[in-house]
């Protein structure tokens, strides 16, 4: 029988962390009572993968818990209902779990749990009608396990991801692959039971539910969520909820720096110790101003989805090298490697960098009998990332730039194939180019030129029915 403690829900509430108070314990029992009492929802999940329409919210640990160790879809609540319609179809979704403020997005006669009111009750939403469901009256949990088992070799989370030719992919990650990048996070960023952790990334992407959700919980520490990023709400949690561990994308910080200039007073956060950066490039200059205006280094990692998801850092103890992606993290291999003949290179010559380890995802969702989707490869273990860096004889890493067509915005990634796509399939439009146009906020804005018989107002009305908010471009322009 597989270790209870080998599924991460279970792992997660063994240490007994909090998430906005509530005890992780509770709130994973809630989701196991939620499995018992629903049987509605059993029955929609036999053979078919969940999905969480959630915010960054301690729902996410009821939702995860009352999944039965399966396989879930994680999908960004800035989703269009388009988005979120092609990930149940695509991963085969029996039913979601979800607070009101999404449920909407889901598409007519999706069975679903309202999970607003976790861990008191849950409301299970089916073509039958909706009833509310007791989750108070649980009995906490009392597993007899290794709390230090290895995860399972099961699915644990899709994520879908790696658009580069206009369709994205379900990328498929075990419990195993989030457990070990977790508990390498404790290990590289020296976390423990008296940390407090500022969730301000989307648990929906894996760098801010392994970094900001798991591995502290892992560690025993205090989580407190933010469900929407505000640079004036984040600096007031900082400094009022002595957070020790913040985790974002470049542009967090640009804002966190411009409401300090413009409000005229130093960060008053003095529990503050481990500011960690990634999601897109950081520039070593934003680097130099964060650690002049709060004396705080700002540590820069790399990763991504398919590597569940982080293989570099600037770990506690070493130092901090500006500019630096870091080193290898525990357990990871990182080499850097030719694009076309695959040969490993020495260091200081720039090639794709490639992974291998226990961190390596386990391929994309594919439908029966179907060849299987293209995205990134894996060769002889080794993830080919599509990025470039080069290693230096110290052991860190410098990026160089993508070989994958995407960029970044506010830390998400963007397919330009994928709008382009999307914009194509608008009747009149003969011809569409996404492009990424740089931006020092937010490290790229959108912009598309659209031939065809259409206007400006029809093509953005068309993305924001078809795309994320965060993939809604900038400028549109018509051209003849």
């Amino acid at each position: 029988m597989t270790d209870p403690f080998s599924l991460l829900p279970l792992a997660v509430a063994s240490r007994e962390g909090t998430v906005d108070d509530m005890s992780a314990v509770a709130l994973v029992a809630a989701g196991i009572t939620l499995l018992q009492r629903a049987a509605p929802l059993v029955r929609a999940l036999a053979g078919r993968r969940a999905a969480l329409l959630l915010p960054t919210s301690p729902q996410v640990l009821t939702a995860l818990a009352a999944t039965e160790g399966r396989g879930v879809v994680l999908i960004n609540p800035l989703a269009s209902p388009f988005e979120v319609a092609y990930q149940l179809h695509d991963a085969d979704v029996g039913a979601v779990l979800t607070v009101a403020s999404l449920a909407a997005r889901l598409p007519p006669g999706t069975v679903h749990v309202v999970l607003d009111d976790v861990p008191r009750t849950a409301t299970l939403v089916t073509n039958a009608g909706s009833r509310t469901i007791d989750l108070g009256s649980h009995v906490a949990l009392d597993l007899v396990g290794d709390i230090d088992a290895p995860g399972s070799e099961e699915e644990a989370a899709i994520v879908y991801t790696s658009a580069m030719e206009g369709r994205p992919l379900g990328a498929i990650v075990s419990h195993r692959n989030l457990l070990t990048n977790a508990r390498a996070t404790i290990e590289a960023a020296t976390l423990d039971r008296g940390d407090r952790a500022l969730a301000a990334l989307p648990w929906s992407h894996l760098f801010g539910l392994v970094i900001s959700g798991v591995a502290p919980l892992l560690a025993g520490a205090t989580v407190h969520t933010m469900p929407r990023y505000h640079p004036a709400r984040a600096l007031e949690l900082l400094e009022g909820k002595a957070i020790t561990l913040f985790v974002g994308v470049p542009a967090m910080y640009v804002s966190m720096l411009g409401m300090l200039q413009r409000r005229g007073a130093p960060l008053r956060a003095p529990a503050l110790r481990l500011c960690i950066c990634g999601g897109a490039p950081l520039s070593p200059a934003l680097q130099e101003q964060w650690l002049a205006t709060t004396g705080i280094d700002l540590r820069q990692g790399y990763g991504l989805t398919e590597a569940s998801p982080v293989a570099l850092f600037n770990a506690i103890d070493r130092p901090n090298a500006i500019g630096s992606l870091g080193t290898s993290y525990p357990g990871v291999e990182v080499a850097v490697r030719d694009q076309r003949t695959f040969a490993p290179l020495s260091d200081g010559t720039v090639g794709e960098i490639c992974i291998r380890g226990e961190t390596v995802f386990r391929g994309y969702v594919a439908a029966p009998r179907a060849a299987p989707p293209a995205g990134l490869e894996v060769r002889d273990g080794w993830l080919r990332t599509g990025d470039l860096g080069v290693r230096a004889p110290d052991g860190y890493f410098r990026f160089s730039g993508v070989a994958k067509a995407m960029f970044t915005r506010n830390g998400f990634n963007i397919y330009p194939r994928e709008i382009e796509q999307a914009i194509a399939e608008m009747g009149s439009v003969a011809r569409v180019r996404a492009t990424g146009i740089p931006d020092a906020a937010k490290e790229h804005e959108i912009a598309v030129e659209v031939s065809g018989d259409v206007t400006e107002s029809e093509v953005r009305s068309w993305c924001e029915q078809r795309l994320s908010a965060y993939k809604q471009p900038a400028s549109v322009v018509i051209v003849a």
